[in-house]
């Protein structure tokens, strides 16, 4: 009877601890990007039915176990023989313990299930930090190269108009020399 008691005992133990993940899971999954988000909320809609469903197992047979506890506490202390006891009561008895074990199968594969999509959500969350970290220093380059392009321009526009300013000051010399061979050419041939 008091193995029963402990088992009942630890099986409420994995069920609030297996609410417990379940709500942290929750959580982490509203966090998400929408199409990882979707999916997860729908498993964790899935795991809290199962949870529910296990809970009201539970109690029902935690209620039905007490009230056998009382009876068998009753047969133990003089009110009727231990032995006494009908093959049917023996029988349910046995259904009992089994859907407990049962449930506790359950309660155990819903757990590994929950920390495994745990374990999912947080590698989801670590690529998608690396992948921030890296559009972080893509756009650091970016801008690297952009300031880059704006002096290269600045320097080309200024090498542009010294060119063009190095064309006007040797056509003006040109110009200049034209005109000054012309008026000694004009004055020596009209002497």
């Amino acid at each position: 009877m008091e193995q029963k008691r402990q088992k009942f005992s630890e099986i409420k133990a994995g069920l609030d601890d297996a609410e417990s993940l379940i709500r942290k899971m929750d959580l982490e999954a509203r966090s998400l990007q929408p199409n990882v988000k979707v999916v997860l909320l729908a498993k964790l809609r899935e795991y809290k039915s199962d949870l529910n469903n296990l809970k009201s197992e539970h109690k029902r047979l935690a209620s039905a176990n007490s009230n056998q506890a009382a009876r068998d506490d009753l047969l133990e202390s003089g009110m009727a023989d231990a032995m006494s006891v009908s093959a049917n009561q023996r029988g349910r008895l046995m259904m009992s313990t089994e859907r407990l074990n049962e449930s506790s199968d359950r309660i155990k594969e819903s757990r590994i299930t929950m920390l495994e999509t745990e374990e999912l959500g947080v590698s989801i969350l670590q690529d998608l930090h690396q992948q921030r970290q890296s559009l972080l220093h893509a756009n650091d380059t970016l801008h690297g190269v952009d300031d880059n392009i704006s002096k290269s321009k600045k320097i080309l526009t200024n090498m542009s108009r010294r060119m063009s300013r190095n064309k006007w000051i040797i056509s003006s010399i040109i110009v200049v020399l034209v005109v000054a061979i012309a008026l000694i050419l004009y004055f020596k041939l009209s002497k």
